[in-house]
This record gives C-alpha cells, sequence and structure tokens, in this order.
C-alpha cells in the first residue's frame, strides 16, 4: 500500500542528545551536560543512514548547544541532502525565557549552522513544543528575523504543551507590511471531536504501527493533507544511561526504543517523506489564520 501519489508528507529530527530533554531537568543539570556521554553524534549518524538507505530526506531541528560541539556532524546532515533548521541553542522552553532572551537564543543557534555550512537556516521548531497561547509573542520575533516557517504549536491538550484549538494543518502568521511566517503544526488525527497525536516520538513508539499508518492514510487520502512526523536521536539508542525518574516519564522516553528503526523503516516502505521546505513548496501558501 502506498501513499496517494505526488503527496510528501514532512520528515523531522530534532537533534539533541538524551540528557538534554526537558522531563530529565530534575534530575540532570544544565550545567552537567558535559560530563555525559554524547551519544547523539551516532545515534544522528544511524539515522542518516537509515533515510539514505529508503532515499528520504529529512528536515533536521539542530539544537546549537550540538552544531558547537559537533560542527563536523552539521556538515554530514548538508552534505547528505537534509534541510537544516534549528532547534534553540541550548534547550531552553520558550516559557522560560523572556522575549529578548528568545530573539538571542534563535540568533545564536541560526548563525552557528550558517557559519557552519554557510547555508540559509529559514525553520525552527520550539525545545518541548513551548509556543504555547501565553508564548504566542514567539511567532512575532520569528516573523521579524525573517524564518520562513515555525513548527512549534501541537493543537492537542498536553501536560507540557498544546494549543488544542490550533489549526491543525499549515497556516500563515500574516502582517500588513507584508511579511509572513507559516506555522507548520505537528500533526493529529481527528476522532470523536479531539485531536489526538499519533505520528512522532513517544507516540509513534507506543501506539500500535496500525493505528499510525491508518492516520496517515486518513491525512493523505481522506483529507488529502500532508503529516509532519518527528523523531529525536536518542529514540532509536535502547543502550542510552537511565536515567532516576517516575513511571510515566520512563514510559515516554523509554518504551520501545528498540522498536524504532524497524517502525520508521515501515512508514518509509508505506509513504513518501520529504523536507519541510519541499512539503510547503508542494503545497503552495497556505491561507492565513489565527489560532
Amino acid at each position: 500500500m502506498s501513499a496517494p501519489d505526488g503527496l510528501l508528507n514532512a520528515f523531522t529530527v530534532d537533534v539533541e542528545d538524551f540528557f538534554q530533554v526537558a522531563a530529565f531537568e530534575k534530575v540532570i543539570d544544565r550545567a552537567d551536560w558535559d560530563s555525559f556521554e554524547r551519544r547523539v553524534d551516532g545515534n544522528t549518524r544511524r539515522l542518516l543512514e537509515l533515510l539514505d538507505r529508503f532515499g528520504v530526506r529529512s528536515t533536521m531541528f539542530v539544537l546549537g548547544w550540538v552544531a558547537e560541539k559537533s560542527p563536523d556532524l552539521v556538515r554530514e546532515i548538508e552534505r547528505a541532502g537534509h534541510e537544516l533548521a534549528i532547534h534553540g541553542y541550548d534547550h531552553r522552553r520558550v516559557t522560560e525565557l523572556t522575549p529578548e532572551e528568545f530573539r538571542r537564543d534563535i540568533r545564536a543557534a541560526r548563525s552557528l549552522l550558517e557559519d557552519i555550512t554557510g547555508v540559509e537556516v529559514q525553520g525552527y521548531r520550539a525545545p518541548t513544543y513551548s509556543i504555547v497561547r501565553e508564548t504566542m509573542w514567539a511567532t512575532e520575533i520569528l516573523l521579524e528575523e525573517g524564518f520562513r516557517y515555525d513548527s512549534s504549536i501541537f493543537p492537542i491538550r498536553h501536560d507540557r504543551y498544546g494549543i488544542p484549538d490550533a489549526p491543525r494543518f499549515p497556516w500563515v502568521i500574516a502582517r500588513d507590511n507584508g511579511s509572513s511566517l507559516i506555522e507548520f503544526p505537528i500533526s493529529t488525527v481527528r476522532v470523536l471531536g479531539m485531536n489526538l497525536p499519533f505520528v512522532g516520538g513517544g507516540y509513534l513508539r507506543l501506539l500500535p504501527p496500525r493505528f499510525v499508518r491508518w492516520g496517515l492514510h486518513r491525512l493523505n487520502r481522506d483529507e488529502s493533507r500532508p503529516a509532519i512526523v518527528y523523531i529525536h536521536p536518542w529514540e532509536i539508542d535502547p543502550e542510552q544511561p537511565r536515567q532516576p525518574v517516575g513511571w510515566l516519564t520512563r514510559l515516554r522516553h523509554y518504551a520501545n526504543l528498540d522498536e524504532t528503526e524497524a517502525r520508521l523503516s515501515d512508514l518509509f516502505r508505506h509513504f513518501r517523506f520529504g523536507t519541510v521546505r519541499q512539503v510547503l513548496d508542494q503545497m503552495g501558501e497556505p491561507a492565513a489564520e489565527a489560532p
């Protein structure tokens, strides 16, 4: 079974290490990051090999901290034909930053990636999807800084993030001066009047593969819309050091790590994927809406 001819979905990677996830903030201090073994390089290279095997090009939202420590990895990503975008500098959630701190954060991360590769960076994704209703001011700053698109809003109810009534599909934040920013929200499937997450991260690892495929077909075939899939390099690493966290965090972070590559391979066999920029170019300009 294959996706409809011509319809491309976006495959994205949030390039961060296991010790940088927000769920570990209470047990891992940011000041101690350098004391941990960096596993993001090897895990990202494994993902690059998997993507190459299936001929998939992705958008990789790279953390500035990772780019600073591993500029050769950033160059490898670019040389392999993937799109580079930013994931902030050191994984501070937008909800923890002032507007000026946010501006400095994205400028630093963007400048670093562009200096390493010489390639323009057009996209941003907030750590932990932390552009929520209270931080929508961040989209204004992204627009002012000349970004083409953002992919930070998750239109669901969640204990850490989400704007449940935000549009489910790409929409435009436009200003009278002609500037605009495309918001490409994380994909959901509509069931019984609710938006359900299904196609990235822990949802991809925890939900039955049949349900994930059904959701993608629902978007591609029934709604004629592209999906955006996301993953982290640590999600293909079952050997990563375990942290002393509660049962819910253990479930979200560690469940089915040994199955992630097989599940991604299954998706690559059934659906077409490309970069965010490729998908946006395929779609044309989305309509202007407001959450």
